[in-house]
């Protein structure tokens, strides 16, 4: 069974980012967030996401703040 997940919602990645949701769409729609669209529901792919931010540990719900260096805060 898979432990990770490999997509997220929008809504989740917007708030590891600290940006709106509105902001987070347009970010999507520009193609800024790794997004694969799955009829009309619109999900961030986890792992380019991660590498785009150049963090590997951030689970999807768990805040995703860190202090800077990589630990949660």
């Amino acid at each position: 069974m898979m432990k990770r997940r490999l997509t997220m919602t929008v809504e989740e990645a917007a708030e590891i980012v600290g940006i709106s949701r509105t902001s987070a769409y347009l970010c999507a729609a520009r193609g800024e967030l790794p997004t694969r669209r799955f009829g009309r529901r619109v999900l961030v792919l986890v792992v380019p996401f991660l590498a785009m931010l150049g963090e590997e540990s951030v689970e999807p719900g768990a805040g995703g703040q860190t202090d800077g260096d990589g630990d949660a805060s």
